[in-house]
């Protein structure tokens, strides 16, 4: 079965990096969103949700961590990864509900050991 992730983060080039990235390890890129709030919507509209968020911290709108607590009180069966430049929250991040942190940069490799333990949480 294929994973599927949503990715959030406000950088543009960013969202385009780890849509290929996954793409290239078989992963399907479901969608992506530019800050917490939009990633909260777009969660809500798919009917089957994805099994991974690859998420940011710093957005506009609503942060990552806000963005995680308020996805898990809708599904709390979804994996978040967080992927952020600020390692100051990572105790936070993983507090709310997220199963790892990355701090960016990180290599691909990293990535996907990330990818590979969550799909393997959902069986």
């Amino acid at each position: 079965m294929i994973t599927t992730v949503l990715i959030v983060d406000d950088d543009t080039d960013i969202l385009f990096l780890y849509q290929k990235m996954l793409e290239c390890i078989g992963v399907e890129v479901v969608g992506t969103a530019l800050d917490g709030e939009e990633a909260v919507q777009i969660f809500k509209s798919f009917q089957r949700k994805p099994d991974i968020i690859l998420m940011d911290h710093r957005m506009p709108k609503k942060n990552g961590l806000e963005a995680t607590k308020e996805i898990l009180s809708i599904n709390n069966r979804v994996k978040i990864i967080f992927a952020s430049a600020d390692s100051s929250i990572e105790k936070e991040a993983l507090s709310v509900g997220a199963i790892s942190f990355k701090e960016k940069p990180f290599s691909i490799e990293k990535i996907k050991n990330n990818l590979l333990k969550a799909m393997n949480l959902n069986q």
